[in-house]
């Protein structure tokens, strides 16, 4: 990855070495974030978002969940994601709008009225496991597990949350590994450091519920909505860690995965080693939608060059405003 010239910070545009942040952020030592990862592709009628609107919503709700003020409305954060990539003259991104709060004091507890920042990067970004992405990733069950439903909010796309994530990656990465498999608390399959996780058995999807301590993720519905079109049947259910050894094809999805395929795990081969026709299929439709092989019949493409829809006059967030919340006094933690 390397930086763009410009990144959208409390309201405005600015170049990105422009965008500072205080060390005394609350964020930055508490994990008080909440974000969203969205990719545009090129497409044959410019640079389109994928499910814009619905990363957006779950930004918002995940807000909630952490009682953070956000101070914009979705159609201002929307009309900002698109004016970041017309302002970079990007044709394909990976973008980055993080919410978090800034620096209003040292005690765990928030102070009223303390600030939040929100700021949006785009940035160039790949196939997010590399090579993997075609020849298929080699992954392990981690032994670190994720948080038993009631401790970590798993449905809110919050930074601290990915301490875990952190943990499952640097063990997968130490023996080897392309990524790395949780298991939940009651040690039935969750998902990997960074994706949701698909098992085809039979022809027909399995993947663990939204119970299951999982972030429920936009391209795993996305997924699911694509095999109802391809006739495949998708069945969400509790699975214990051997499904792993004895599915026929398995694959891991997520915004910057997309639909990667996996070929090992534990250094045991999934089917024949090699991407199954069911994970082709569903790759085929789901990067179909950006050259125009599928049709996009739930109109998940918005296009940067479009006009913006006047919902709720998002201007003020494109060309700037002064941000919601100043600075508090410093408020240092006994």
């Amino acid at each position: 990855m390397s930086h763009t010239p410009f990144i959208w910070h409390n309201g405005r545009i600015k170049p990105w070495a422009e965008a500072g942040v205080h060390v005394s952020a609350h964020a930055l030592h508490y994990g008080s974030s909440v974000f969203e990862g969205e990719r545009v592709y090129a497409t044959p009628n410019g640079p389109a978002y994928f499910r814009l609107a619905d990363h957006t919503r779950r930004l918002f709700e995940s807000a909630k969940v952490y009682e953070i003020e956000i101070g914009y409305s979705e159609a201002e954060i929307d009309a900002a994601c698109h004016e970041l990539i017309r302002a970079n003259g990007m044709k394909s991104a990976y973008v980055r709008p993080i919410v978090f709060r800034g620096a209003g004091g040292l005690g765990v507890l928030p102070r009223t009225g303390s600030p939040v920042d929100v700021a949006i990067m785009a940035l160039e970004w790949g196939a997010y496991l590399g090579d993997a992405a075609e020849r298929g990733a080699d992954v392990c069950v981690s032994s670190w597990n994720r948080p038993a439903p009631n401790t970590l909010p798993s449905w809110a796309k919050a930074g601290g949350n990915y301490l875990s994530s952190q943990l499952i990656g640097l063990e997968a990465r130490r023996g080897g590994y392309d990524e790395g498999i949780a298991l939940g608390h009651n040690g039935l399959l969750s998902e990997g450091a960074g994706e949701n996780l698909f098992l085809v058995k039979r022809g027909k999807l399995l993947t663990p519920p939204s119970s299951a301590g999982i972030l429920a993720g936009i391209t795993r519905d996305s997924v699911i909505t694509l095999a109802a079109e391809l006739g495949i049947a998708v069945e969400e259910r509790d699975l214990p860690r051997e499904a792993l050894y004895t599915a026929d094809e398995m694959f891991m999805t997520g915004t910057a995965a997309e639909i990667t395929p996996v070929r090992s795990v534990d250094r045991k081969p999934v089917g024949s080693g090699t991407p199954g026709p069911v994970t082709r299929a569903l790759r085929d439709a789901f990067f179909g939608l950006f050259d125009g092989r599928t049709e996009d019949k739930w109109d998940w493409l918005s296009f940067t060059n479009a006009a913006i829809p006047d919902r709720e006059s998002p201007t003020a967030a494109i060309h700037g405003r002064t941000p919601q919340q100043q600075p508090a006094p410093m408020e240092v933690m006994a």
